[in-house]
């Protein structure tokens, strides 16, 4: 009995399974033969253009409308509209209409809408159907998405809209490449060179790399002054500051405002005094430490690098960290440098450290432009005797023994530390003191070697 019990509930399941299976391929073929009958889509809806991002609305998946519906959105055949004729409701829609519906739509970061920010490269209008292009410079893809929907939302309760498309260009969403360069895959082939993927920065004649290889030495100083030593002289100047874990040009130059969002690219730099400014000094609370391992900060440094609005400059300056680490290789392989300033103080040690920082760019195929000896020599305010207080000639000495020319000393001086603690470097406070003259002597040789356009 036991035995027949169970032969009769695994049939039964059996025939419940079988059922099932029917019901759904019955219901499959019904909707098959639904969509058949149904007009091709548009193939504007659904054509993927490479390098720009296309998406429908999620209206347009939704299954059911009012048959009175006055704007049948995005799917399927357009319903039967009871409000007006096509003719007068095309009378209507004009392209301002279409920009002022997208006007309270905020751009990224909420800085801003998207008509202000000219985010909107185009609009087409053609029977009722509106094809919106915007520019969005992220790659946030959330924050793409609730624009486009946005977008759609507002659109479909404009008047006179039948049928709304919308195509994003700008930098490729996270997980579709970074929309700079190509990334490898199983199927290609790396070309073994780590330097081949270098692109020059549009817009940026001279990128110019401000090194030491000891701390301590007044590199970042040296590269403030030495920017606004090439701007006095009528160069058009950014400042990049790659001290990710030591930022400090934001305290050099008293900075206080934030970078933006751009509108070509992700980040428009902070401005000051003609200076275009990037540092992470400027996004991060001064009290809480950077404590981030390399490969966040390499990427950081190609961000600033790649997804920064620098603009038209004749000089890019760009004070690294000390030593010859992760950021100094991700900056040789991902731009072409015009050359590198080697900062060092005239004490022995310091000039151990400078030498291998030297040779590091001479091994990676970096042009040494020259060396400065900062802190060279200290002059007594009351007696004007002179004090070697960090030892004598040390640029020279390393100037001596690799075929980099010294550009010139800078004096020990406690006026440019308290320039520089009031955010107000020498050069701009004091152009006319012998340390902002020695800093625009070692610009002119810079435009000696990389003249400008003149003014």
């Amino acid at each position: 009995d036991n035995a027949r019990l169970n032969q009769i509930a695994i049939f039964a399941v059996m025939v419940y399974i079988v059922a099932s299976r029917i019901s759904d391929l019955l219901a499959t073929g019904f909707q098959e033969s639904k969509n058949r009958a149904l007009p091709a889509r548009d193939p504007r809806h659904t054509a993927q253009v490479d390098p720009k991002h296309e998406r429908l609305s999620p209206a347009a998946q939704r299954s059911t409308q009012s048959t009175n519906s006055r704007v049948p959105l995005r799917s399927g055949q357009p319903k039967t509209r009871t409000v007006e004729s096509r003719e007068e409701e095309e009378a209507m829609l004009e392209r301002d209409t279409i920009i002022e519906a997208l006007r309270g739509i905020k751009d990224i970061g909420d800085e801003g809408d998207l008509v202000a920010n000219k985010r909107i490269q185009d609009v087409e209008i053609d029977n009722g159907r509106v094809k919106v292009t915007l520019f969005l410079a992220t790659r946030d893809k959330d924050e793409k998405c609730r624009i486009e929907d946005e977008c759609f939302d507002v659109l479909a309760k404009t008047k006179g809209v039948l049928d709304v498309q919308i195509v994003t260009q700008g930098p490729q969403v996270v997980g579709e490449g970074d929309g700079q360069r190509p990334q490898p895959t199983s199927c290609s082939t790396p070309s073994g060179n780590p330097f081949d993927d270098q692109a020059p920065i549009p817009g940026v004649k001279n990128i110019i790399a401000v090194a030491s290889g000891k701390g301590g030495v007044g590199k970042s100083t040296v590269c403030v002054n030495l920017a606004l030593a090439l701007q006095k002289r009528g160069a058009k100047v950014g400042l990049l500051d790659a001290d990710i874990y030591g930022p400090s040009l934001h305290i050099l130059l008293g900075v206080t405002a934030r970078p933006t969002a751009g509108t070509t690219k992700e980040i428009a730099p902070v401005e000051q005094d003609g200076l275009r400014l990037m540092s992470l000094g400027f996004l991060t609370d001064p009290n809480i430490p950077v404590i981030w391992r390399g490969p966040i900060v390499m990427g950081v440094i190609k961000k600033f690098l790649e997804d920064v609005e620098w603009g038209e400059l004749d000089y890019l300056m760009i004070d690294l960290p000390p030593g010859t680490g992760d950021v100094q290789l991700t900056l040789v392989q991902t731009v072409p440098l015009t050359g590198a300033i080697i900062v060092t103080t005239p004490s022995h040690i310091a000039l151990v450290d400078a030498e291998k920082g030297l040779r590091m760019f001479e091994e990676v195929k970096a042009p040494v432009m020259g060396i400065v000896e900062n802190m060279s020599t200290f002059v007594c305010p009351h007696c004007g005797e002179k004090t070697d207080i960090f030892d004598s000639d040390g640029g020279k000495k390393i100037s001596s023994k690799t075929s980099a020319p010294l550009l010139g000393k800078i004096p020990l001086d406690p006026k440019v530390r308290a320039d520089g603690d009031q955010g107000v470097p020498t050069v701009k406070s004091d152009g006319d003191s012998p340390i902002s003259q020695a800093f625009l002597e070692i610009a002119d040789k810079i435009l000696a070697q990389y003249p400008v356009e003149s003014k």
